[in-house]
């Protein structure tokens, strides 16, 4: 289970990387992109098919992120989830969202016995402050109906 301190750990952070965002501001791993730099963390984005983003250097790979990365959010295939939550750790990034849906058993067992704070489960949106648009509607109704994590 999810606990409070363990979202509060994650976004504690300031240095966060994105991986899987789009270039197109519709889709929901630009608009993480966006709402994370709006609410001044310091986010760069991971793209294997562009260079830049939103005016920002984009990465390529992980391995190719700077150092001073302490957080990441993976938005990718449900698929890749143990690769990418691996090469995060082994590049020392101990904090990771696995965006809701993606989570593997396999990625979830790793990062347990690995000391890595993965968030699973949970929509990272619901959780912003301040929570946006309709996630902060979700957000009330889990609330209020006891789903909130302790």
């Amino acid at each position: 289970m999810i606990t409070k301190a363990q979202i509060d750990e994650f976004y504690s952070q300031k240095h966060i990387a994105i991986i899987g965002v789009s270039r197109d501001k519709k889709k929901f791993g630009n608009m993480v992109f966006t709402e994370l730099k709006k609410n001044g963390y310091k986010v760069v984005p991971v793209n294997t098919n562009a260079d830049t983003i939103e005016d920002s250097v984009c990465y390529r790979s992980i391995d190719a992120l700077p150092s001073e990365i302490s957080a990441a959010v993976l938005l990718t295939n449900k698929k890749d989830a143990l690769s990418n939550v691996q090469k995060l750790a082994q590049k020392g990034i101990r904090q990771i969202w696995l965006q809701q849906k993606t989570d593997t058993p396999e990625a979830i067992d790793f990062a347990i016995k690995n000391n890595v704070n993965l968030i699973y489960g949970k929509c990272i949106f619901m959780f912003s402050q301040p929570a946006v648009g309709m996630h902060k509607f979700h957000g009330s109704m889990v609330k209020f109906f006891g789903g909130w994590p302790k």
